[in-house]
């Protein structure tokens, strides 16, 4: 067995990359829908299951999607394809900087702040919300997914979380909102992921690895697979989670 054999699949069991249910993905693109958006553009698309299902909602509406992962990129470009959206979407792999994008109908942004800004956070969400208003048309609509604090987290939590993990890091969600707010738009919609939904995602993040790792423990990758998914849900389970929050907001740009 080589270290090209048998490698494990990645994110099989995710339709969205982020805590999203089928249930809240519908309503999320039935209300963007109601807007006859002509043109959509999602900042740091990896496949672009959002974006392409508010492609088939709203027929008249060509897409772009921009992201640095070609793998994801790939996927989305075959999932266009299985839909017959290929000739209605574009996958780029740029930064949204170096694309410069035109202003569109509809700006998705799902966890995706970091690609607009390069500040400490949370100072780059406000950063991002200022790009996102210029790039909405008037009128238009931005979906931004981005974190909160569900409450204050502990030292321990803190500890037990990504490095250099801060309690000034993210806003409750009444500031995130006070955010979008200050950066020239109004809250069309709130709506926050539960948890039965970052269950599904975190679980689903590990899934296709964890079954590899069962299958292939004496594979050469083996050892580094398994430290990098013991840490990862250890952040997890020990960390953020109840603790860090996604919000959904649909936003729309004031005048």
């Amino acid at each position: 067995m080589t270290e090209t054999q048998d490698l494990p699949p990645r994110l099989t069991h995710l339709t969205f990359h982020g805590p999203l249910s089928e249930p809240r993905a519908n309503g999320i693109v039935d209300r963007l829908a109601l807007a006859e958006p002509t043109t959509v553009l999602d900042i740091g698309c990896g496949w672009g299951e959002l974006m392409l299902r508010v492609l088939e909602a709203a027929p008249g509406a060509t897409g772009i999607g921009i992201d640095l992962n070609g793998e994801d990129l790939a996927r989305g470009r075959t999932d266009a394809a299985a839909r017959g959206l290929s000739g209605r979407v574009e996958f780029l792999e740029k930064s949204a900087t170096d694309a410069a994008p035109d202003p569109a109908d509809l700006v998705l942004c799902l966890s995706a702040s970091h690609a607009l800004s390069d500040a400490e956070p949370p100072r780059h969400t406000t950063e991002a919300l200022h790009a996102l208003r210029r790039l909405v048309t008037p009128g238009g609509r931005v979906l931004l997914a981005e974190g909160y604090w569900q409450r204050p987290p502990t030292q321990d939590e803190l500890a037990a979380m990504w490095p250099d993990a801060r309690a000034d890091e993210y806003d409750d969600l009444a500031g995130l909102v006070d955010r979008a707010v200050e950066a020239g738009f109004r809250p069309a919609w709130v709506e926050t992921a539960n948890r039965d939904e970052w269950e599904t995602f975190e679980s689903g993040y590990q899934a296709d690895k964890e079954v590899w790792l069962a299958g292939h423990p004496d594979h050469p990758l083996a050892e580094e697979t398994r430290e990098k998914l013991d840490a990862h849900r250890a952040n997890w389970l020990r960390g953020y989670r109840d603790v860090l929050g996604i919000a959904y907001l649909t936003l729309v740009p004031v005048g």
